[in-house]
Parts: C-alpha cells; structure tokens; sequence
C-alpha cells in the first residue's frame, strides 16, 4: 500500500472528484467496482461524500449543481493540484492565460480550492490543504495513481503548467508524444499530445483521473454488467494494461493494471 502522510508538494495532482448527476447513483456504482466506502455527507458540506479505500480517503463524489440560471455541469472528474496559497494560484493561472472558473473559497476548516480551466480549456481544481490534504492511500488497486492532462498544443499546455505551477515536462522514453510533468526532478503526471489521426477529432482538451485495479480485463467486465460504456478498451502500454471508461452517468476516467512507471 502507497500512503500518504504529509502535504502534497506544490503542483502536485492531490485529489479527484466526481460532481454526479445522481450522487448516490455513483456511490453505489464506485463502491461495488473499486471497493470503496462512502456515504453522502452532513449538509454544510452539501452532502460532499468523501470515499475511503481501507478507511483512507482516495476520493470524492458530491452532487452536481447548477449556478445562476445555468444548468448543472455534466457529471466529471476533476483533477485538483496542490497549492500553499490558493489566492496566489489563481492570479498566475490568470496572468498565464487561464481562466478562473469559480473563485477561491474556504471548504469549511478543512481547505480552500478554487476551480479553471487552462489556455487549451480544460477545466482543473486547485487545492490549498487546511484540515485535509488530499489522497491518503495511491498506487494501489481501487486508488488515484495517475493524472493526465491531454492537449492538442503540447508546448502551450507545457509552458502554461510551468509557469502557473511549476510543472516541469519532459518527453517519456518509448512514448511518442507522451511527457512526464515532475515538481523538483519528482515525476507526478503526464501530458500527451492529442493532436495526431490516433485521437478523435472532436476530443477535446481534458485531465483524464487513472485508478489501478489488479486486472484490467476483469474491471472492465464488470464495470460494462453495471451499465459502463467503454471508451478505450483495454490496451497494453509500456507502463502497463488500461482501458478508457465511461460511468454509467458518462463521467470519462480511465483504470490501468500498474507495470510500472518509465523513467
């Protein structure tokens, strides 16, 4: 088991969440393909479940929402980066060309986030740990262990994480188009290049949340007997077997049977 005991490095992917159409829908569904625990929570936190995985927190599924007289986002997972000072975050995702979505504000004691998209717009959290810092148990079966930010400018999405995060990208060996982002020499992510004929035209640029499971072919199985549909179907790469899903409620994640990470 991976844990996680301290505070995630500034830049640093720390946390994922789902904003459902149905929260206990997808709580359910969650529970009975990654073994999760979950209950939906008090109303202060807008009944905000926080899923555990052998009594440690690997992610969250809340109630989508609409705001003003726009309707609720579809239902996605989000990709949240680590953060000492969500304020100051905000202001260089904004000096760099993104856009704040929702501004910062406080969770209660136990953070404060905000969310944006980036030049490419796709859309990402930014979280400054209070009380709670982010996923406690990784790179284990049923938990986060990889997220991906996918562009079709790979340089302007490079540059742009840099600047605002400090997320250094360099190409992974045997990966054409594919580059590891690392916070002081560390690797924490990746960044691929979806502008080739391999990729649909009418992809568009989004983080992609990856969880392990122990055997990819069996996951998919059953996460298609539950009602998924099946984006990518399971592939073997050089860092190991995956597959793209899309949750019955067509929230986009993505699950991978671990060989390891190249260097």
């Amino acid at each position: 088991m991976s844990r996680v005991d301290a505070p995630y490095t500034q830049g640093t992917p720390c946390w994922v969440d789902l904003m459902a159409s149905d929260q206990q829908a997808a709580i359910d569904f969650y529970k009975d393909l990654f073994g999760w625990s979950a209950e939906v929570g008090t109303e202060e936190t807008g009944g905000y479940a926080m899923c555990l995985l052998n009594g440690r927190p690997v992610a969250g599924i809340g109630q989508a929402m609409a705001m003003g007289d726009q309707p609720a986002p579809a239902p996605a997972w989000t990709t949240y980066l680590a953060s000492t000072d969500a304020d100051a975050s905000a202001a260089k995702v904004t000096a760099n060309g993104g856009q704040v979505l929702m501004p910062p504000m406080d969770v209660t004691t136990v953070g404060r986030m905000f969310l944006a998209v980036d030049p490419a717009k796709a859309m990402f959290g930014v979280w400054q740990p209070k009380d709670f810092f982010g996923a406690q148990t990784v790179n284990e079966p049923g938990a986060l262990c990889w997220n991906e930010m996918n562009t079709r400018d790979a340089t302007s999405s490079a540059a742009f994480y840099q600047a605002a995060f400090g997320l250094a990208s360099q190409p992974m060996d045997g990966m054409t188009g594919y580059f590891g982002l690392h916070i002081d020499g560390n690797l924490v992510g990746g960044l691929q290049d979806i502008s080739g004929e391999m990729f649909p035209a009418e992809l568009p640029p989004h983080w992609l949340t990856y969880f392990a499971v122990d055997d990819t072919d069996s996951t998919v199985d059953a996460h298609v007997k539950a009602g998924g549909n099946v984006m990518v179907p399971p592939t073997d790469t050089p860092v190991g077997r995956m597959a793209v899903l899309a949750d019955p409620q067509s929230a986009v994640f993505a699950i991978i049977q671990l060989a390891g990470l190249p260097e």
